[in-house]
């Protein structure tokens, strides 16, 4: 059975899902990053100054009242919000992880269509054997 999982493991197929998983997690990372702290900032600045990741709801107060000047001091009141700001965040950088990949599948699709046509199409030297060919037997 060990030997088993070695050879599963060991397979190219495991080893390059791996390597995409690791690289799609960084990737992430740095989207979110890029949408915090390069993206929202200037769109909240255009906006009258508004920090996106301190838009929120009160649904219910916490041990101090209301209104809470950020979602960190909702959160350490023990408030109840619904944190409309970090999901506009996360749907921004959804969106921009999409747009790559479709991107990038674009591109690969492309590359793999050239290179089928490539090799559909016959060598000049094939086409010219071919007519001599065709010549001879007339």
């Amino acid at each position: 059975m060990i030997e088993e999982f070695k050879k599963f493991i060991l397979r190219g197929n495991v080893m390059d899902m791996a390597v995409g998983i690791v690289i799609g997690a960084a990737f992430g990372t740095i989207i979110t990053s890029l949408v915090a702290d390069l993206v929202m900032p200037p769109i909240g600045l255009l906006m009258g100054g508004v920090d996106f990741s301190n838009i929120f709801t009160v649904l219910k107060e916490g041990s101090s009242p209301a209104p809470y000047a950020t979602l960190e001091a909702a959160k350490e009141a023990g408030a109840v919000t619904m944190n409309w700001g970090l999901f506009l965040n996360t749907l921004i950088s959804f969106l921009i992880i999409a747009f790559a990949i479709f991107m990038i599948i674009k591109a690969v699709n492309k590359m793999q269509k050239a290179a089928e046509e490539e090799e559909a199409a016959p060598e000049a030297q094939e086409v010219l054997l071919t007519e001599i060919r065709d010549l001879l037997k007339k």
